[in-house]
């Protein structure tokens, strides 16, 4: 077992006692997080999180992913009891050098951290910047301060427990593809996203159309909601099966100001609203395929749909099953080993 971040050796260092909280975590090769995820995933029950490495722009006070850096993927598990801290620890060591010995991606060593109840849920926090996406795209973690250029489309974000907050690949690539699809055909959002801010205009495409209607499938955060607002779409319908990220949705519309033109509600698809000219699914390939029927259902003629989230060595099975359900696969783009598709449906 590693030594812990403060210099113990046992699981957790101090932790152990009521109220406590040990965090693991472990860098790794882009290419390996799933599995590393899935390990760490087996005993953490305060939830994992994924972490590129960045690089700093704007003198230090922003930053932007480098997929060349290796990712940090953290995982939180109680600590109260040191006998079930101690066995978790180890069985995390030991599926980490099985998966290590069949030697495909560099995998560091397990780190482990006490951290006090009190501080979890503030813990996270120093692990995420103010991030820019694209070319005009920025997150701005609530707790962080940006200095905002002209053009920026900035989204205050507060991720909570849900999942989505522009660190990962797939979050990263759907943001580009809304992006290039706003400057394509939408106009801007005209609500400024601070009270100081000026908000981004775009010349309007020579064959630019209304502003779209987008239904976000499997929301989280609501940041891919909220960044689909802000470049101009006409209205978002958001749909989790997590209450937790409707509810975090909800708050990050309302922090963003544009929560009027939202509705969020639990559930999955079909949606039961009319189609719409955008749909987003950030999901997993599996997801996809399965519901790639209802997906094309949610789109009107002339639609499209942004699909994220599917590792390299399924996008031929997502093709199929899209191509299937009568959409065309028109664009692709990727990160590392993540792959989204832009599709659409004919008019």
């Amino acid at each position: 077992m590693t030594p812990s971040a403060d210099g113990s050796d046992a699981p957790g260092g101090r932790s152990g006692g009521a109220g406590a909280w040990l965090e693991l975590a472990v860098v790794t090769d882009s290419e390996a997080v799933e599995a590393v995820s899935e390990i760490l995933g087996r005993v953490a029950s305060g939830g994992t999180s994924v972490e590129p490495g960045f690089e700093l722009i704007d003198e230090g006070l922003g930053a932007q992913p480098d997929p060349a850096s290796p990712v940090t993927v953290r995982a939180y598990l109680p600590a109260r009891k040191a006998s079930v801290v101690t066995d978790a620890v180890a069985e995390v060591d030991r599926a980490l050098d099985h998966l290590r010995a069949f030697n495909l991606r560099p995998i560091g060593p397990l780190l482990t951290r006490a951290v006090n109840e009190a501080d979890w849920a503030e813990a996270w926090k120093e692990h995420f910047p103010v991030l820019r996406v694209g070319r005009r795209i920025v997150i701005r973690p609530t707790w962080r301060r940006h200095r905002r250029r002209a053009g920026d489309v900035v989204l205050a974000l507060d991720p909570g427990m849900a999942f989505g907050t522009g660190l990962h690949p797939t979050t990263r690539l759907c943001l580009q593809a809304l992006e290039d699809l706003a400057d394509r055909r939408w106009q801007a959002d005209p609500v400024p996203v601070e009270p100081d801010a000026t908000p981004a205009r775009l010349e309007t495409a020579p064959d630019a159309r209304p502003a779209p209607t987008v239904l976000d499938v499997g929301c989280g955060s609501g940041i891919l909601a909220v960044a689909a607002l802000r470049l101009g779409a006409a209205s978002v319908l958001g749909v989790d099966t997590d209450p937790i990220a409707v509810e975090s949705t909800l708050a990050n519309a309302r922090r963003n100001r544009v929560l009027r033109r939202l509705r969020v509600r639990a559930g999955s698809l079909p949606s039961g609203a009319p189609p719409h000219g955008v749909v987003v699914a950030n999901l997993i390939a599996s997801l996809l395929v399965r519901l790639a029927g209802e997906l094309a259902d949610e789109l009107r003629p002339g639609g499209t749909l942004i699909a994220s989230g599917i590792f390299i060595d399924r996008e031929a099975e997502v093709r199929g099953s899209f191509e299937a359900a009568g959409l065309r696969v028109r664009g692709r783009r990727a990160e590392g080993d993540w792959v989204a598709l832009e599709a659409g449906r004919p008019a």
